[in-house]
């Protein structure tokens, strides 16, 4: 910049700031980069801008420090004196209002194909240097992720810094953000068992409260390299990798006997109607066994309360909180282990899609043998009244669903789930077990 002899104003920084801001929300959404990879390219690569119209700044949109000023015109002299020079450079184009030529101005206008002269000019980093950063802040950090899911999602990331588009959950304008999110990246591998977030915030970045900042874009990340992730929740998706809120408990009902890690035994027959067992005690069991006539998981923790109500004894329940964790297919391993092929092992669930697909999640990772409890068309019609309409994202899960080699014999019962367009939760179910009189519909 050694042929201006200025530096730009107060004013001038402000409108050229507001234009080059536009310029990158638009091209956010509209450029890609050409063939070769910005991280190919020592010097930031400033390509063309195809098909984006010209940026136009209104001055009456933007709040000026002085132009406007009634009590002193030297501000508005020096910022239409500076702008008309970049004019004279070709650089952008200036509107004054009618009869106003040279006095005031109305708005300036920049050619997409001008930015990369701004961007100089105002010493603000290009987007391509941008890209070009946290491609090279990735490319560092690369070698940590191999072989798992993390890999597959910086890959997308990578791809998507190459083709220009938006590099989400990522940020290029925040790299303590960034640098922070690859720390926790790298971090989840060693939450072997469950940890609330406050402890890991302090462990990684010695702040309780960093973690909450960067939780989403982690989800993020996780939905992108785990295609099994995309349909859980959240919290569900961090459970995965054994991050929760507060320390997490189980709830078992019936003659459960545990042995963890140390040979302590546990036996859980004498406390009526349930007990919570810590979480990460659950994860360091060795063996497991019931002597039960049956074993039943259930979804929601109210169910599984009003189901140990009236309950016999010989009978053993686990509270599965939703998609069960990590912690409690842990058990439910080793409990398939030990129980006799006699012995039901059902789940029990909401007739819904989240229902079906935990069913589908349990057989998959635990074992194929679980079987559906009260899962059925018979128990949709005879409580339809409590039942609540699908949505079109309800519609959608269950046709996927459908397809599930898992699920090939609860098909008829989701297909008949869409064809009434009715999904039922537990809760209107356990009331009627408690009260054991259904009311025809």
């Amino acid at each position: 910049m050694a042929e201006l002899s200025f530096t730009p104003s107060e004013d001038v920084t402000v409108l050229l700031n507001a234009l080059l801001d536009i310029y990158e929300r638009r091209r956010s959404h509209s450029c890609t980069c050409p063939a070769s990879s910005l991280m190919e390219t020592k010097e930031p690569y400033f390509y063309p801008d195809e098909g984006m119209r010209s940026i136009k700044v209104d001055l009456d949109d933007i709040e000026l420090p002085n132009y406007f000023s009634q009590i002193d015109p030297n501000p508005r002299e020096i910022t239409n004196e500076q702008l008309q020079t970049l004019e004279q450079k070709g650089w952008l184009r200036l509107i004054w209002q009618p009869g106003e030529s040279r006095h005031l101005l109305e708005g300036i206008v920049v050619h997409p194909d001008c930015a990369p002269h701004l961007f100089k000019l105002l010493e603000r980093m290009h987007p391509n240097q941008k890209r070009a950063q946290l491609a090279d802040l990735i490319f560092g950090e690369n070698f940590r992720f191999r072989g798992d899911w993390r890999e597959r999602a910086i890959r997308h990331i990578l791809t998507q810094l190459k083709q220009g588009k938006s590099p989400a959950p990522f940020s290029l304008a925040d790299r303590q953000f960034n640098e922070d999110l690859l720390m926790a990246l790298a971090a989840v591998e060693t939450t072997t068992v469950e940890t609330p977030y406050r402890v890991f915030s302090v462990r990684l970045f010695n702040n309780s409260k960093r973690f909450e900042e960067l939780k989403r874009a982690l989800v993020r990340l996780a939905r992108l390299g785990h295609s099994e992730w995309r349909e859980l929740s959240s919290q569900d998706v961090l459970h995965e990798l054994n991050l929760v809120p507060n320390p997490d408990y189980l709830y078992l009902s019936g003659p459960w006997h545990l042995v963890d890690d140390l040979g302590q035994m546990i036996s859980l027959g004498e406390f009526f109607p349930s007990v919570g067992i810590p979480a990460n005690q659950v994860a360091r069991l060795q063996r497991v066994t019931v002597h039960a006539s049956e074993v039943i998981c259930v979804e929601n923790p109210t169910s599984f309360h009003e189901l140990n109500r009236g309950k016999p004894p010989s009978i053993a329940t686990i509270c599965l909180w939703g998609n069960p964790s990590p912690a409690c297919r842990h058990l439910l391993g080793y409990l398939v282990e030990n129980l006799p092929e006699n012995i039901p092992l059902q789940v029990w669930s909401d007739l819904d899609y989240g229902g079906f697909n935990i069913l589908a999640m349990l057989r998959k990772h635990v074992n194929s043998r679980f079987q559906p409890y009260m899962m059925d068309i018979e128990t949709l019609e005879k409580h339809s009244l409590w039942a609540s309409p699908l949505t079109q994202r309800d519609q959608r899960n269950l046709k996927r669903l459908s397809l599930n080699p898992a699920l090939t014999d609860v098909k008829p019962v989701i297909m008949h789930l869409l064809q009434r367009n009715l999904k039922l939760e537990q809760e209107a179910i356990s009331f009627f077990l408690r009260n054991k009189n259904t009311p025809s519909v």
